[in-house]
């Protein structure tokens, strides 16, 4: 059997459907050729054999009831063989016919040459058998058993001529079979060829469709992780510092009330308030992917400017005494979202940290705008700390993830992240991030 897969009546299996539409019109047309060409040539030696035409004398009654015995019997091995091939490539689950091709190839030429020795009219009917010789047989015997058919079909018509007045072998007897068996070869070449280059195609037909599957599918989880990590890093930066910033004031509060300092403990419940609100804010904001609530309010040196200052109030609400303001250099360019987002998430975390860790009196930060580049400075006086030891690896409890954290959002940019500190010299983060081409050139 051929590697290809091939069907009980000659034809690869193939889906239309899935072949190029060209291809697979001409193969379907190819095949209902195959099968009416065998109809109609059985159904006119049938029809000659009834009325006696081309046929030395008149046939006896056996050899026409035989004929159509015979006929009849060779019209059901070739439907069903058709029939049950057609089942199992609409539904796979169905019997397949395909390993016993080579019997069902046998009974129909076994058929043939018995219907041959009833009447030559039968013997065109070779030529659409030969379809099913190069077909459903490997090339090597496919060829010889061509020859060999054709031979016995060429014996058949001299066989039956005898009776004749001009009997005997002539030429037309051999050129007619041969030129037959030549054109077939020939034509089931082509076709095979054809099918060839068809499932060629749907095979890299297909190749695509799953690798474009595929792409989607990894688009759809890298999209999927993108926006977590997107969300990662802004529950981070923002609601786990104000919620932390409400349980330290909360706990402020209660203090107050302990001490009996009721005005003090309604200041911060106001803080407590508005830290809630803002949360509530950003909250609202990161989750329709829109810039932070304070970038629209005002532009980030203003942003950041009250940043300070509400570090500071904070700070002092706690009772920890903390200085931190707000420094700019250079000319303020106008920057994209991302950029002015990156930098507020950044003095944000460092504030943070230096309120939470650095046990600083003195804090500062440095917007500059340097040409082709912006850059961030977050400086405290605090307790320091050792750069190696802060890899910025997250902990059980879902803290340590601010350094990881602002490295993602500044790779986005291009941009570097810097910590300069050691126990007891204070901490200085810097940030450099360059600015899109038309920015700088502003």
């Amino acid at each position: 059997m051929q590697n290809e897969l091939r069907n009980v009546t000659g034809e690869p299996q193939e889906n239309p459907a899935e072949a190029p539409t060209g291809a697979a019109t001409i193969l379907r047309v190819l095949r209902v050729s195959l099968h009416v060409g065998f109809a109609v040539l059985l159904l006119v030696a049938v029809a000659r054999l009834l009325s006696g035409v081309g046929t030395a004398g008149t046939p006896t009654a056996v050899a026409v009831a035989a004929g159509l015995a015979l006929s009849a019997l060779l019209s059901l091995v070739y439907l069903a063989g058709t029939v049950m091939e057609k089942r199992h490539a609409s539904d796979p689950s169905r019997f397949n016919p395909t390993p016993y091709a080579g019997w069902w190839l046998g009974a129909v030429m076994l058929l043939w040459l018995l219907l041959l020795l009833v009447s030559s009219d039968f013997a065109w009917v070779a030529f659409p058998l030969f379809f099913l010789q190069l077909h459903l047989l490997p090339r090597r015997y496919a060829l010889p058993g061509i020859a060999a058919s054709t031979a016995l079909l060429v014996g058949a018509l001299w066989f039956h001529s005898r009776g004749l007045a001009d009997g005997g072998l002539q030429l037309a007897m051999v050129l007619g079979p041969v030129f037959g068996a030549a054109f077939a070869v020939v034509t089931g070449l082509a076709y095979r060829a054809l099918f060839l280059e068809a499932e060629n195609q749907r095979i890299v037909a297909e190749d695509l469709r799953r690798t474009r599957a595929e792409l989607a599918r990894t688009q759809h989880d890298a999209g999927m992780l993108a926006e977590r990590e997107r969300l990662a890093r802004e529950i981070h930066d923002t609601l786990a510092q104000g919620f932390s910033s409400i349980v330290l004031m909360g706990r402020s509060v209660e203090k107050a009330i302990d001490d009996g300092e009721l005005q003090t403990a309604k200041e911060r419940l106001g803080i407590v308030q508005d830290t809630a609100s803002a949360n509530l804010a950003e909250a609202r904001s990161f989750v329709r992917g829109l810039r932070s609530p304070d970038l629209m309010e005002s532009n980030l040196v203003d942003t950041l400017r009250r940043l300070c200052e509400k570090t500071e109030t904070e700070a002092a609400a706690r009772g920890t005494l903390l200085r931190c303001r707000f420094e700019l250099v250079g000319t303020p360019v106008e920057l994209p979202n991302a950029y002015q987002t990156t930098l507020l998430r950044a003095a944000q975390a460092s504030l943070a940290n230096v309120w939470a860790h650095a046990k600083a009196r003195t804090a500062v930060v440095t917007l500059s705008f340097l040409g082709s580049e912006v850059t961030l400075d977050v400086f405290d006086d605090g307790i320091g700390f050792e750069p190696s030891t802060a890899a910025g690896t997250a902990r059980g409890d879902g803290t340590g993830v601010g350094l990881k954290s602002l490295r993602e959002r500044l790779a986005a940019l291009d941009g570097r992240l810097d910590i300069e500190s050691a126990p007891g010299e204070g901490t200085v983060v810097a940030i450099r991030v360059p600015l899109p081409a038309e920015d700088g050139a502003a």
